[in-house]
């Protein structure tokens, strides 16, 4: 064991004061719990003042916890920023620059097999894992959940669900129990809920942690609340219109589920040592109406409004009550972070970085941070190709398409990015450039399609 990981491991395990680490971090091992949601925009959360929605359970978490008002995914669409968030890597680097699908020929992505999840490194921690929900990070071997470090996988491994209550893409049954197919009635927000409280009722059976990775397809489009919560939306405010209320109707369902999953924590006595994790894979879909705050655009957008999302951790007793940061953090730091609270050592190359010392409460040295973003998408409006965007301080650079021009951004000054300075700022245009290139060149030395994969 090297110097830094015993260090931590003292202070897990015994309560050693050190620089840069909580005095107060309890001896055992935290449960870990990841709630993701899928295309929640920034402020469809009520913690921000939302007037027409309400998320009491999701603000319960907040008021329990830290707000991160500056957390941003690495894409503005799902299995980037999933690859992301579980390897601790810009998704291009792991071979994800863009979704994975069941059919070849709209494919825009391929796990590197030798990628190590999130789930591979907290076995070394002995947690038990398992991941519940949506999944889409692979379809076949050698990429399927159980062999990414997860003891259970029960969810679904597409992208979306064509029907939230006949659960298929494209016809086929992408619903899963480990290995097995099933096909389970009822609404996919439901299962997901109930299949987590009857894990988390489990676990507490067991003195071993457990790390839950809870994705939900909600509020992905179509949007499909159960009758009885669009008419509750409908009666509470009928001047709403259609589409807006709906979407309402489906997170506040979702809001719902978030509920019962804290509810079982509690009454089951782990939720004073679970450290919850709640955010979005992307912001909010526009043509739904999601509410994306005062940012510009929405998701598959390079905008803030695509990347942007509502996050908080909660730790009662570890992370301050009410607390909030606007400290720039990402999907993919998230493993890091984890990993340094569980004190498993990451001995490979990632490009997350730790936020744990700012969940602490600890002093955190700000130092300016470059973060790329990129996508891969087909069709017309893409055409296979990619696009990206650079954030450096202050400034951010883009390209919302691959066939629109760069443009550039001052989002101190102009947060809503309107004003284009990519004229007037030559040399700051030709710095992020250079940088830019550098993230392409590198995440072009992994391949993004299955080897000797060929489309119908």
């Amino acid at each position: 064991m090297n110097k830094s990981k015993l260090i931590l491991f003292l202070s897990l395990f015994f309560g050693f004061s050190i620089p840069g680490i909580s005095q107060n971090l309890p001896k055992n091992k935290p449960n870990i719990l990841i709630i993701l949601t899928d295309d929640q925009g920034y402020h469809d959360v009520s913690y921000y003042g939302t007037e027409d929605l309400q998320t009491p359970n999701i603000d319960a978490l907040r008021k329990d916890g830290m707000r991160f008002d500056n957390f941003l995914t690495n894409s503005p669409v799902c299995s980037p920023t999933r690859a992301a968030l579980l390897s601790g890597r810009y998704p291009d680097r792991v071979g994800v620059p863009g979704l994975i699908r069941f059919h070849p020929e709209n494919n825009w992505g391929y796990l590197d097999p030798k990628t190590i999840l999130l789930p591979q490194k907290l076995k070394e921690a002995n947690y038990h894992t398992a991941h519940i929900g949506k999944w889409n990070l692979g379809l076949e071997s050698p990429n399927l959940p159980n062999q990414k470090g997860f003891d259970l996988f029960h969810g679904w491994l597409e992208d979306m669900m064509d029907d939230y209550v006949i659960k298929r893409r494209h016809g086929k049954n992408f619903m899963m129990l480990n290995d097995e197919v099933i096909d389970p009635p009822g609404h996919a927000t439901d299962l997901f809920t109930e299949w987590a409280t009857d894990y988390i009722s489990e676990q507490a059976k067991d003195e071993q942690p457990f790390f839950l990775y809870l994705a939900y397809n909600a509020p992905h489009f179509p949007v499909q609340p159960p009758k009885e919560w669009s008419d509750r939306v409908r009666q509470r405010d009928p001047g709403l219109p259609e589409k807006r209320s709906n979407l309402i109707a489906f997170i506040e369902h979702l809001d719902n589920g978030i509920g019962k999953v804290i509810k079982s924590l509690k009454e089951s006595g782990q939720y004073e040592n679970t450290i919850i994790l709640f955010t979005s894979d992307n912001g909010g879909h526009l043509p739904d109406l999601a509410n994306n705050g005062p940012l510009r655009d929405g998701k598959q957008s390079m905008y803030e409004g695509g990347l942007r999302v509502p996050t908080l951790v909660s730790w009662p007793g570890q992370i301050a009550a009410g607390s909030s940061t606007n400290q720039l953090n990402l999907s993919m730091d998230i493993y890091p972070t984890l990993l340094q609270l569980a004190g498993v050592e990451i001995n490979h190359t990632v490009e997350g970085r730790s936020f744990l010392n700012t969940l602490l409460g600890n002093a955190v040295k700000e130092e300016e941070r470059v973060v790329y973003f990129t996508r891969r998408e087909g069709g017309l409006t893409y055409g296979g190709k990619t696009y990206h965007a650079l954030r450096k301080g202050d400034w951010k650079l883009l390209q919302n398409s691959p066939y629109q021009p760069m443009e550039l951004y001052n989002l101190k000054i102009d947060p809503k990015e309107e004003n284009d300075l990519i004229k007037s700022e030559p040399e700051i245009y030709k710095e992020m450039n250079s940088i830019l290139m550098q993230h392409i060149q590198e995440g072009g030395k992994t391949p993004w399609q299955k080897p000797g994969a060929k489309s119908n």
